[in-house]
């Protein structure tokens, strides 16, 4: 599966420059809300921070998915940044990350959901295309990485 199936291009940023986690959470919600009518920012946000409450979405060798569930979507947004430098993200290895695949679900979606992040935490297995994504220095590269 290409990761350009699940995430537009206005959903991935290359080179962004945050300095934290919560910043980064912050960010990744600012992009869903473009993506969905009707849907404070806040209530994305909320989502976000409840599911790292249960424990870090870093899941290692600089990847994090921050991942939550909202009622009052239909389908499921998925965005990807990539950030300047490393941040501290309490990921499971200790390291710190530099690719961020944020997603946001409806609620309910229980099984979607699992598969989803199944989908994307397999493609990011591969250590090539980490690092063809880490390379990208404009959106549009990105994007096109995605897309390959």
């Amino acid at each position: 599966m290409k990761l350009s199936e699940l995430i537009t291009k206005d959903c991935a940023k290359a080179a962004v420059l945050f300095t934290s986690k919560k910043r980064v959470l912050e960010y990744l919600s600012e992009l869903a809300q473009q993506q969905i009518e009707g849907i404070n920012q806040h209530d994305i946000l909320d989502a976000l921070l409840a599911r790292e409450k249960l424990g870090s979405t870093g899941i290692g060798k600089g990847v994090a998915l921050p991942h939550g569930r909202l009622i009052g979507i239909e389908k499921p947004i998925v965005m990807l940044l990539t950030n300047q430098e490393p941040i501290d993200y309490d990921a499971i290895d200790n390291r710190p990350v530099d690719i961020f695949v944020g997603l946001i679900v409806p609620d309910g979606e229980h099984q979607a959901h699992l598969q989803t992040l199944a989908a994307i935490a397999d493609k990011l297995r591969d250590k090539d295309y980490c690092r063809r994504l880490r390379q990208a220095q404009t959106d549009e590269a990105l994007f096109e990485v995605l897309d390959n």
